[in-house]
């Protein structure tokens, strides 16, 4: 078991109707598996089911067991919930997942790969180091010879031999047309032995055990040999017409062909100008000619396809004067008359559905005309039918006529066809596509014959392949015309099988097949699955499934024709297919070569290091990359004997399992055919002669080379090189450089191919200069293709030979200077510090030469990436590959980082973390640019991370940010030097970093980008640790989504270079000093609160008081920033004027008093720092310094006038029930350059008879919802979008809370007043605190709720109603029907003062709010039925239209995000009061509604969320991507979840 922290773990995220069967996963065992719910899923019962089986028990394909979930924080908190699979078993596994009842709404597969081991020592091979060669079984002679035929591919570097099926072949000879699939074939053991299958595993137990080799061989389960004897004895095992009678036209036509085949040997047709022997194009035309005049008209095929039209025009005459009706059960009262085709194929077979004719053709009476009528219509109609299906019939005979001839073509005149010569019953026109027992009969005969299924039980169908066809489709089940149209590529000596859907159709060839695979899986280490695309994929996952119970570690490979990677994918996973078979072959020219290396395998070089734990990506198949396969054309006679070692070097550089087929390296030239090969390989002789045909030795071929390149190929694998570089240095010669990413060395495989035989073709006698990076230890080896003297070719009759002329001069292991390969090793140069280049000349890199150089980084740059990764290894071990600790260590090193950072402050984090180029431009710096593409959304390390984050899981080395990082220093330093000019700690941070990239700016730039990652990773981690340690449990132990929204407060909460808030009193304990950056004098310099970034982050527009006290409690109390937060309260009480504490703060002396919620929501928070600060009720004594202790003076200087909070809290109440009515100071446009004269006036007062606090007017706006119009042209500037004036709700509802809360208090002794004095009527009142709090609760319902009751006596303008059950935004408002708006604010009042709500009230009002106002990620500001709804804001606009101009719909329906946190909080408090069913339900809807957010937050390159969205969660660009109370309020749901 690894360790934790090295333990791969990866997780997958499901996703509500997510089907995931095309996409490949793979893991590997030992690695962990985890699934995560998406933001579909969360809230929702999910229950994901897997057949990946229990510890100890066995794997059956149909068992699925349910996963149980962990709760990493011990908290049912969907966003890091996971459930999660140990993976230790090889395999293919489904699961699948479903909720609320709905079994399935998505799944996939994972496929785990095997284990492979080999040696005495069972050493594990990974996949990637396999060296495959294949070898036609029956070419290797007697099992006694085999060790000495099998050596060849010891000593020529192969650790895995493919054997084709050893079983006893047909009588086609076919290494794949098998006779008897149980049985050893007999031709392997000698006279007068008998080997078994025993024996054949001792040779393979022999060969992995002594020379490190495994074995594998071919599963072949869509066909048998035709002279198989046991489907004569199971005909029913494959298709004939007593099962499959759709074949019966396919088969008379295929007859037909036969005796066409006689008749033209015979010279019947050489009249008609087709003779036996075709030779031109014009024999072809007479061909076509004889099948649609002779063929064709004989046998009459659109006859299985039609109805007897008479005998159907009777039975329907029959029905009709019996008076029958229809079945409308089954015609569903449609008319539309329908043939059905007859299942047993007969001529004339096909019906007519009655039900259809009598319901489409009705007779108006039922007299003997009207009958006869609807009659002559059903005959028109079928007539019409009968030709349609003739049509059908003659497009499948057109095609069959096609395919006829160019079957014709391929196999008598094609230059690359077999050249059959004359038509023969040998070599007929075509291939035959069903075996026929009977011999001698004519055609009527024969056609007579199969009138009977009995008699044609033995004609069974032969399979093949066919071309583009859908491979997931059986092309010989009923609803295909493969047959009938001769589309199939019929291998004629082999019987396609019939499985039918299971066991139970097929009893006997399931259980054979299953012993078939048994002793495959007894005795080899693996299988190829022959013929993949065409098998059943029930039938082979069912076979595979055998197998693994006998093997579980079976190594599984393929090869696919679908033509889709997606297709592809359906059976690797279905199947748990290891690896699949590819092809250099297929490269057309020496770059597409290159190509495919790169493609199959392989991170890029210099890619980054990724994280354990990391997400699990879709991947494509491993590959089996071969350079010849037993099907290709020789590669000699398409190539050049001398491309053969160039290609098969840089097929072995691929970085992914490699091989090829026995006679390549031999040069063998000419395709070694699987069907009439029957010769041997020769032996192995370390001395054998180069003319020998019986033996080969190091010197034969190109051996000797392929040797070198399968060791190198196995020796990059297993050390770590997996890194690939591909180069095209010119069109004939390909660079593949291989890296290991721990010790930095790379292996530069250089490979002139010759696609074109150098004999014919003219090559450039130069070759580029190669400039390679570093120090090239040695040359690991270099080989050339040369021709020597020897006997001519000739190839002989026993033994596979290959050409004689051809051998490799290969040297290993040498100096560079000793090279004659390399002409001149140019003198190193320096590309920088960094960047050491070899230039390389070379002088025999002839075609068919390959030379390999062993390079290493410069000495110095090589110990300082030992020295970086020592430095690393404080934050993974995974570092400690290739570090070297460091002898000198500087100062700023030589303390962990997280020893530095644990000295931080959280205002100290900000800088280090945040901070927007705003707030950056204060210090007279800015975020980071980078050419050519965008700037970074923070100078902290945030905004690297938000880009690397996207950069890292796909190592995307050609972002503009890596080009940048290679190209220069410019961001190093910018990281740094930020940080080291900072006062404290941060300066210390700065100074690590800044020894980190000492180092880091000596390595090769070509490594900067992984290395600079590193270090930001490790850096940013450290942070967030040292961040998070300074909250409370709360956070701590939290989930993701906790710690992502805490970041919020580090994000928004900073200190700039000049204070946002104005002076605290300098008795006050906790408030940070400094020099000022400005004035050099001591000042105080405490955290102030960003309304949000990056419009409102610095300056005088930083600081909102509504805006700060809305996201108060979730940024800075939840996250137990407890004296900033009391600062900030203080700093605010200090500027209070007339009862009101300032909308736009601007630092005190550029303050508005233009709002009536500020300072609702202030004491609000007051009274939430008292609930959640240990002794919090004591901030009630603390000295508030006033800035204006009168209305009308001019700022006091800091200490003159200081007073208790409790009086400040005092005079606000005082001043409301006096009544407040002010105009601002400097009204007009200086301050306002859209509010009209009367917008400048201030009212704000308490109705004593309701206790509502009312103000405003209709041309100003006091709440949250300010928008002022701007746009002249649509005439709305000037007046408040949403003026909101009288009581507006969630004012109303704070003053409760406010109230309650000061009652409470002083019961307790804790607030020395109980009420204000107030004069009414010219008398002064006593109003005690006590009466209006109770006044405000008797008056709510009955002025707020609108029943929609037509007799409600609270409702005074039911005119005005258009949405009942629910609460009204205001009440008094100048224009009433703002007053019946629905709008979310009511949701605020609910979570404040709860008690004002009836619970049934409340809960069928969120219900409308839910319905009519829950969007994406906020709520809709308006009712979407309003008139004036637009839920797209767009402030650049100015228009006609008054309702949208110039952003006029601010708050008139795009979806802002700090309500929804009040709606979810408000939608739980009244779900527990109603009880578990509706608990339940609002916890789904809870949840689901902030996976939403985590999503988002997790995206967003701020690492935040924004303002607003437009209508559906759209994007809104004139939105802040990150606003403080939209983080604060989700904070504040998960606080309510978690309490």
């Amino acid at each position: 078991m690894l360790p934790q922290h090295l333990k791969q773990i990866r997780v997958l995220m499901l996703n509500h109707k997510e089907n995931l069967e095309r996409m490949l996963y793979r893991l590997e065992q030992g690695f962990e598996l985890q699934f995560h719910l998406g933001p579909s899923l969360q809230g929702s019962r999910v229950q994901v089911q897997t057949n990946y089986p229990e510890k100890g028990k066995s794997f059956v394909r149909s068992h699925f067991r349910s996963l149980s979930w962990v709760y990493p924080t011990g908290r049912e908190e969907d966003s890091d919930k996971f459930c999660s699979l140990d993976l230790q078993t090889a395999g293919s596994y489904e699961f699948y997942f479903g909720y609320d009842g709905v079994e399935r709404s998505g799944g996939g597969y994972i496929v785990v790969d095997p284990v492979l081991r080999v040696g005495p020592e069972n050493q594990v091979l990974p996949l990637d180091c396999i060296s495959i060669q294949t070898y036609l079984s029956k070419c290797l002679g007697t099992l006694d010879g085999w060790m000495d035929r099998l050596g060849v591919a010891k000593e020529s570097g192969y650790n895995m031999i493919h054997f084709t099926p050893l079983q006893t072949l047909g009588k086609s000879r076919s290494c794949y047309s098998l006779a008897d699939q149980l049985s050893l074939s007999p031709e392997f053991s000698p006279a007068g032995t008998s080997y078994t299958w025993d024996d054949m595993g001792a040779l393979v137990e022999r060969l992995r055990t002594d020379w490190g080799m495994l074995s594998i061989t071919d599963v072949v389960y869509n066909h048998t040999a035709s002279n198989s004897q046991w489907i004569r004895e199971h005909p029913e095992c494959g298709y004939n017409l007593q099962n499959s009678p759709h074949l019966r036209p396919a088969l008379i036509l295929d007859r037909t062909l036969y005796h066409l085949t006689c008749k033209v040997s015979e010279g019947g047709y050489e009249g008609r100008g087709l003779p036996a022997d075709i030779t031109d194009h014009a024999q072809l035309n007479a061909l076509r000619s004889v099948l649609w005049d002779n063929v064709f008209p004989r046998i009459k095929l659109w006859e299985f396809f039609e109805v007897d039209v008479d005998v159907a025009l009777e039975t329907f005459r029959t029905l009709l004067q019996k008076g029958t009706k229809p079945d409308q059960t089954k015609t569903g009262g449609k008319p539309g008359l329908k043939m059905v085709q007859d299942q047993q194929y007969r001529r004339y077979g096909n019906r007519v559905d009655m039900d259809s004719a009598l319901e489409t053709f009705v007779p108006q009476s039922s007299s003997l005309p009207h009958v006869d009528e609807c009659c002559a219509q059903l005959k028109n109609k079928l007539d019409q039918l009968n030709q349609e299906q003739r049509n059908i019939v003659q497009q499948h005979q057109e095609q069959a006529v096609n395919c006829i001839v160019e079957n014709v073509v391929y196999e008598r005149l094609a230059s690359h066809g077999p050249k059959l010569g004359p038509i023969s019953r040998k070599n007929p026109i075509v291939t035959r596509y069903f075996t026929f027992p009977y011999k001698g009969l004519t055609l009527d005969e024969e056609l007579e014959l199969m009138e009977d299924p009995e008699k044609t039980r033995h004609c069974l169908a032969h399979n093949g392949w066919v071309m583009g066809d859908d491979p997931l489709r059986n092309f010989a089940e009923p609803g295909s015309n493969v047959y009938l149209r001769r589309e199939l590529i019929c291998w004629g000596d082999s019987v396609k099988l019939r499985y039918g859907k299971g066991p139970d159709d097929c009893p006997y060839l399931w259980e054979h097949m299953k012993q078939y695979t048994e002793i495959t899986a007894t005795y080899f280490h693996g299988v190829r699955l022959d013929n993949c695309h065409s098998t059943p994929l029930h039938v082979a996952e069912a076979m595979l499934d055998a197998a693994r119970a006998v093997r579980p570690n079976l190594y599984v490979i393929a090869e696919l024709f679908t033509g889709s990677e997606h297709v592809d994918n359906v059976f690797v996973n279905r199947l748990g297919i290891t690896s699949l078979i590819r092809e250099a072959m297929s490269a057309a020219d020496s770059h597409e070569e290159g190509r495919l290396v790169y493609r199959y395998g392989g991170e890029p070089v210099g890619a980054f290091v990724q994280p354990s734990l990391r997400p699990l990506m879709p991947s494509i198949a491993h590959a089996m990359f071969l350079d010849v396969t037993h099907d290709n054309e020789c590669p000699i006679q398409l190539r050049s004997a001398f491309d053969s070692l160039p290609s098969s070097a840089i097929v072995s550089m691929a970085c992914c399992a490699t091989g090829s087929t026995r006679g390549y390296d031999e040069l063998v030239p000419h395709q070694i055919s699987v069907v009439k090969e029957e010769r041997l390989y020769p032996k192995w002789n370390p001395s054998a002669d180069p003319s020998s045909t019986n033996e080969v030795g190091p010197h034969s071929g190109i051996i000797a080379g392929k040797l070198a390149v399968n060791r190198l190929h196995q020796e990059l694998a297993a050390h770590g090189f997996n890194q690939v570089f591909v180069d095209q240095v010119d069109r004939d010669v390909v660079a593949v450089t291989r890296h290991c990413p721990s010790t930095h060395q790379s292996v530069v495989m250089v490979s002139r191919t010759a696609f074109k035989d150098p004999k014919t073709h003219s090559y450039s006698s130069t070759v580029p200069p190669m400039f390679i990076p570093g120090k090239i230890e040695e040359v690991v080896l270099e080989a050339r293709t040369v021709e020597r003297e020897a006997e001519v070719y000739h190839q002989d009759h026993k033994y596979i030979n290959g050409l004689p002329q051809y051998t490799v001069e290969l040297r290993e292991h040498i100096q560079l200077e000793q090279s004659s390969v390399v002409k001149r090793v140019g003198v190193a140069t320096s590309k920088g510090r960094s960047e050491f280049l070899q230039e390389i000349h070379f002088e025999k890199l002839t075609p068919g030469s390959v030379i390999a150089f062993r390079v290493s980084l410069d000495p110095e740059a090589q110990r300082m990436v030992g020295v970086l990764r020592y430095y690393l290894t404080q934050f993974s071990p995974k570092y400690r590959k290739g570090s070297t600790p460091d002898d000198t260590p500087p100062e700023e090193l030589q303390k962990p980082l997280a020893q530095l950072m644990s000295k931080l402050t959280l205002a100290d984090l900000n800088v280090l973390l945040f901070r927007c180029d705003a707030e950056e431009q204060e210090d007279g710096g800015g975020c980071y640019s980078i050419p050519g593409w965008e700037s970074l959304k923070y100078a902290g390390l945030q905004g690297l991370m938000s880009v690397l984050a996207d950069i890292r899981p796909t190592n995307d080395l050609g972002h503009p940010l890596c080009t940048n990082l290679r190209e220069g220093d410019w961001l190093i330093d910018y990281v740094s030097n930020r940080l080291k000019t900072r006062d404290g700690p941060l300066s210390q941070v700065g100074c690590w970093l800044v020894a980190m990239f000492s180092f880091l700016k000596h390595v090769p730039r070509y490594l900067i980008p992984c290395y600079f990652d590193a270090i930001l990773v490790s850096a940013y981690t450290t942070a967030l640790d040292s961040a998070y340690k300074l909250m409370p449990s709360f956070i701590q132990n939290g989930s993701s989504f906790v710690h992502h929204l805490a970041l919020g407060s580090v994000q928004m909460c900073s200190v700039g270079r000049v204070p946002a808030l104005p002076p605290l009193s300098a008795s006050l304990e906790g408030v940070p000093r400094r020099v000022s950056p400005t004035t050099g004098q001591e000042e105080q310099c405490c955290v102030s609160m960003a309304a949000g970034l990056p419009h409102f982050s610095a300056g005088i527009f930083r600081c909102w008081g509504r805006d700060t006290f809305i996201a108060l409690r979730g940024l800075m109390l939840l996250t137990g920033r407890h004296t900033e937060a009391r600062n900030i309260i203080l700093a605010f009480a200090g500027t209070l004027r007339h009862g009101l504490i300032p909308n736009l703060l601007g630092e005190g002396r550029c303050a508005r008093y233009n709002c009536r919620d500020a300072v609702w929501w202030w004491l609000q928070c007051v009274q939430d720092y008292t609930v959640h600060v240990p002794q919090g009720h004591q901030i009630l004594e603390c000295p508030v310094t006033r800035m204006y202790p009168t209305d009308d003076c001019e700022p006091r200087p800091p200490g003159e006038v200081e007073q208790p909070l409790y009086d400040v809290i005092q005079e606000v109440l005082q001043r409301h029930l006096v009544g407040i009515s002010f105009r601002e100071r400097n009204a007009g446009p200086q301050i306002d350059r859209n509010m009209r004269d009367e917008g400048f006036n201030v009212v704000a007062k308490v109705d004593l008879s309701t206790g509502f606090v009312s103000g405003g007017n209709r041309f100003n706006c006091g709440t949250w919802m300010d928008k002022m119009g701007e746009s002249e042209r649509a005439k709305n500037k000037g007046i408040p979008a949403t003026p909101r004036d009288g009581a507006a709700v969630e004012i109303v509802g704070l003053s409760k809370s406010a109230l309650r809360w000061l009652v409470d208090l002083h019961a307790k002794g804790l607030f020395p007043y109980d009420g204000v004095t107030v004069k009414i009527d010219g008398a002064d009142t006593r109003v005690s605190y006590c009466q209006w709090n109770q006044q405000l609760q008797q008056s709510f319902e009955a002025w707020f709720w609108v029943s929609g009751e037509p007799n409600d006596p609270n409702e005074r303008r039911q005119d005005l109603v258009h949405k009942k059950q629910i609460y009204k935004d205001s009440v008094g408002a100048s224009s009433p029907w703002c007053d019946y708006q629905l709008r979310p604010n009511f949701t605020i009042a609910m979570v404040v003062a709860p008690e004002l709500f009836s619970v049934e009230r409340a809960w069928k009002s969120l219900k409308v709010v839910e319905q009519k106002l829950l969007g994406f990620l906020g709520m809709k500001t308006l009712d979407p039925d309003d008139m004036v709804y637009c839920g797209v804001y767009d402030n650049a606009l100015d228009n006609d239209n008054y309702n949208v101009s110039k952003g006029f719909n601010y708050h008139q329906g795009p979806e802002w995000l700090w309500p929804v946190g009040y709606f979810l909080r408000a939608k739980l408090y009244f779900a527990k009061q109603r009880g578990e069913v509706e608990l339940a339900e609002t916890m789904t809807l809870v949840k689901n509604v902030l996976s939403r957010h985590h999503t988002h937050l997790e995206r967003s390159k701020w690492k935040g969320l924004p303002e607003l969205t437009n209508e559906n969660g759209q994007f809104c660009p004139f939105s802040c991507e990150t606003q403080a109370w939209s983080i604060a309020t989700v904070m504040e749901v998960l606080y309510d979840l978690h309490d």
